[in-house]
């Protein structure tokens, strides 16, 4: 069953960012994963969240998602994270369709 990385994301530098998301979308298409949001107007329906940009990412499962996160290839993008961006990050199990 898919799962589901979802970002919630404040840009600090937008060189830094660019940095981070080329890196990150290289180790997310190593992994398996694939973007379904990348940013795009958000518009709030109901309640109060006021997010910033958000990146909806699918993996294959949830363990694939945990190895992409935890993996080298993910630490690359990491090192430029702090720079680049604050964000929420959650990790949700989908359903089968």
């Amino acid at each position: 069953m898919p799962a589901y990385v979802i970002s919630d994301v404040t840009i600090r530098d937008r060189e830094a960012f660019e940095t981070y998301r080329t890196r990150a979308a290289a180790s997310i298409a190593a992994h398996g994963g694939r973007y379904l949001v990348r940013g795009g107007e958000v518009e709030t329906l109901e309640g109060s969240w006021k997010p910033g940009p958000l990146i909806v990412v699918e993996f294959p499962d949830i363990e694939t998602a945990r190895r992409w996160y935890h993996s080298g290839d993910y630490a690359a993008a990491l090192e430029v994270r702090d720079a680049a961006l604050s964000r929420n990050l959650i990790l949700i199990d989908g359903i089968s369709s």
